[in-house]
């Protein structure tokens, strides 16, 4: 009998523009277990619920999801979404505030480019020693032993 109420719930939640969990994901991108992960850490509210516990998003709701999203990835992390969405929340924010959040962001990304390349640059300089060939000695096995 309680599946006979479930259905008729839902159906009026969604014709009210109300969407389920997966029609969430669709129409963001986020996964579903995302969306569930997001609730549970804090960055969303959690979600409205029918009778039988189905999860209820609104348009704010989809609308957050994206800029979850989005934010995700320009690479930030959980910390900074959570700063970035207090801004956004906050009408009398200072946009300063959310400038210097992003350059700082920039510049963590331009610290991790430089290091990224200098690791390449080794392993191509490591490559090129390598003879690649039957023989055992290898100077990038002998590198990684070396811990240096």
């Amino acid at each position: 009998m309680a599946s006979k109420t479930v259905r008729p719930e839902l159906a009026d939640a969604l014709e009210q523009g109300l969407h389920n969990i997966g029609q969430a994901a669709a129409l963001t991108g986020v996964s579903a277990k995302m969306i569930r992960h997001y609730e549970a850490i804090g960055l969303m509210a959690p979600a409205a619920r029918t009778h039988a516990n189905y999860r209820l998003y609104g348009q704010d709701d989809l609308h957050r999801l994206r800029f979850i999203k989005r934010a995700r990835s320009l690479g930030f992390s959980i910390k900074q979404i959570q700063a970035l969405l207090a801004l956004w929340d906050d009408p009398h924010r200072a946009s300063a505030e959310v400038k210097q959040l992003a350059l700082a962001h920039a510049a963590e990304l331009e610290q991790k480019i430089r290091e990224l390349q200098a690791m390449q640059r080794t392993l191509r300089s490591l490559a090129q020693r390598c003879h690649g060939d039957a023989r055992p000695t290898c100077p990038i096995l002998e590198e990684l032993a070396a811990g240096e």
